[in-house]
Formats: structure tokens, sequence, C-alpha cells
């Protein structure tokens, strides 16, 4: 289902006949700071044999001029995982809800094309490093850096596709199972 969404994604945004992303229909002087904010979100899943992730993050933008907005958002992730213990080799699974935060800011280099970082901190478990195979919950940081694709839907807003590099990624510690993430989301 995730390969399908990317596809579709990248196929409507490379069909597009849109010239650029639509955010103001008037001039951006003459706009409120309310016609300024945009809110959207993020959904994504990843279901298999040794790890299940489902991640609903909303957000909200601030849109400064027509290619550069900053925003905060909220993360909830329902994350279920496989470890092995060393030297044992037994394994064990860990599942948990996973929440915190996130600030970001977007500029759009070229049409639909956006350059996008993100600082997020997420409260998680994951396994001691004491061997007693317990498990230990903490504040994980992820600095994200990347760009994606945006395509305008309804009228300022869309959907879009992201794809970050997390530049602090822990293989034990982070909530996300590689340091590459894909998000799809819309915005309105």
């Amino acid at each position: 289902m995730k390969k399908i969404l990317i596809a579709l994604t990248l196929i409507i945004g490379v069909v597009s006949t849109s010239n650029a992303q639509v955010y103001f229909e008037e001039e951006p002087e003459e706009l409120s700071f309310k016609d300024r904010l945009y809110f959207g979100g993020n959904f994504s899943f990843n279901l298999g044999n040794r790890f299940t992730f489902i991640d609903v993050s909303p957000l909200a933008g601030y849109m400064f001029n027509d290619d550069f907005s900053v925003g905060v958002g909220t993360t909830y992730l329902y994350l279920s995982r496989e470890f092995i213990a060393i030297p044992s080799g037994n394994r064990f699974t860990v599942s948990n809800s996973v929440y915190g935060g996130r600030t970001f800011l977007r500029h759009r280099v070229y049409d639909n094309f956006f350059a996008h970082a993100e600082f997020e901190t997420l409260n998680t478990e994951f396994p001691s490093f004491d061997g007693s195979q317990g498990t230990v919950r903490e504040w994980v940081p992820g600095l994200f850096i990347g760009g994606g694709i945006f395509q305008p839907v309804f009228g300022r807003g869309g959907i879009n596709l992201t794809v970050l590099l997390n530049l602090l990624h822990d293989d034990l510690k982070s909530p996300y199972n590689s340091a590459v993430v894909i998000r799809g989301g819309i915005t309105l």
C-alpha cells in the first residue's frame, strides 16, 4: 500500500500541469495572520512479521511567503518490533506508544519541489543495555534534512511526499527502522 501511495504521488507530480505551488490567492502582503496558517499532517505505516509501525502526525504551519514556511507538529506512533538479545540470541518484542513533537522549516526550491529541515523529539521505549531484557523509556532526538514534492489539489492545500535523512539516527533507540524516513501527507 505504501509503495502504491508513493507511486501515485510521484505520477501526479510528474503529469501535473501546475507550474507552481498555489498557496496564496491574494498578494502575500494583503493576507492576515489567519490566512497565512495551514494545517495538515502525515500518516504512514509499515506492517511486517517482526516490525509494526503506525504514525499519525498532525501539524500546523505559517507561510511567510510563497516559498518559505515554518511549523510545529505532534507525533503519535504505535511501534512493535522484535529484538535479539546478545549473547543468548533470545528474541523478544517491545510494543509501545511513542509520542512527541517537532518543528520544521520548508522552502520551495523549484515549482512543486521543496527542501525540508526538522527537529523532532520522541518519547519511546527500547531494550536496556544491561542484558536484563528489560526496557528503558526516554526522549530520543531526531534531526532531519531532505526534500519533497507538493501537489496542489484543493486551493492552497494539497498532498506531499517527503524523503528525509535523520542525521541523529540510532539503530537501537530510534523508533524509525532506518535513517531514511519517507512521509506522505496533506495540507489544507
